[in-house]
């Protein structure tokens, strides 16, 4: 693969992307759609924090849109970390900025930097081992890496489109 056809794939869930998060009203990202659900808020120091368990809970909590869009956040800034060599940061450090609108901006902030770090990459860039999401030992390379995030915001983006669905129909 090349970092050309990385972009395109790329661009191509972006339209998808910005179609949902052009389309969020304020009101939407806290929403709960449902008695159990994951959300974000604000903690005894004002920082808005997600809902977390290190082991999934069953039943799974219906996310809301604000506690996606922290995940989004959180996932793609990790995986930017990894890919552009710099210490990954831990989750609890990722925050959500307690509006909707400055959490949209900053996915936006998000895509350009993937973007371009996408663009810089080079044939062998993409060839080189990877250890992030899986292990080294997995044989995956930085340019699966790459597929991994587009696939991943695409679903993302669809858990959030499914719930704005939602959320105006109700």
């Amino acid at each position: 693969m090349t970092p050309d056809e990385l972009v395109w794939q790329f661009d191509l869930c972006w339209a998808l992307v910005d179609l949902h998060l052009s389309a969020l009203r304020p009101d939407d990202s806290l929403w709960e759609p449902a008695p159990l659900t994951w959300t974000v808020r604000p903690d005894a120091s004002g920082v808005w924090r997600p809902d977390w368990a290190d082991t999934e809970p069953d039943p799974v909590p219906v996310p809301t849109i604000g506690w996606l869009t922290w995940h989004i956040t959180w996932w793609w800034s990790v995986t930017i970390d990894h890919v552009s060599g710099a210490s990954p940061r831990a989750r609890e450090s990722v925050t959500w900025p307690g509006n909707g609108d400055v959490a949209v901006a900053g996915l936006r902030t998000l895509a350009a930097q993937w973007r371009n770090l996408l663009r810089t990459r080079t044939e062998a860039d993409l060839a080189a081992p990877s250890s992030f999401p899986w292990s080294t030992a997995s044989g995956r390379t930085v340019g699966h890496t790459a597929l991994w995030v587009n696939v991943e915001l695409t679903k993302n983006v669809a858990e959030i489109g499914q719930l704005r669905i939602l959320r105006a129909a109700s």
